[in-house]
């Protein structure tokens, strides 16, 4: 599988992946109950412990896509596979293991 199509579907599959995964953790990110009378102070932490997780897991994920929808832009641009800080190829099993990587080793 190499070609701007099939590093667009890549792509786009990794998109779509890291927005289900954001989705699927909404509820987590939530606030929290300040109510003690149901919940209590142990749990209330837990819980607060869980959402600045998820919250930062989302921080990570929204990244990521930004990642992905700047190569994205460089297949449009028919600048795919090229380092953008020195202009040089970057190696085809660096694309494999990060599709979105912006750089070739050298300049990582």
């Amino acid at each position: 599988m190499t070609g701007p199509a099939a590093a667009r579907q890549r792509l786009l599959d990794l998109k779509a992946e890291l927005i289900a995964l954001s989705q699927s953790a909404d509820e987590d990110r939530k606030p929290v109950e300040l109510d003690q009378q149901s919940v209590g102070r142990l749990s209330r932490m837990d819980s607060m412990q869980v959402q600045a997780m998820a919250k930062a897991a989302d921080a990570r994920r929204a990244q990521e896509i930004r990642r992905v929808d700047a190569a994205l832009q460089r297949v449009d641009d028919d600048e795919y596979g090229w380092c953008v800080e020195c202009g040089e190829a970057i190696e085809a099993k660096r694309l494999e293991v990060d599709p979105a990587a912006p750089r070739c080793a050298g300049c990582a």
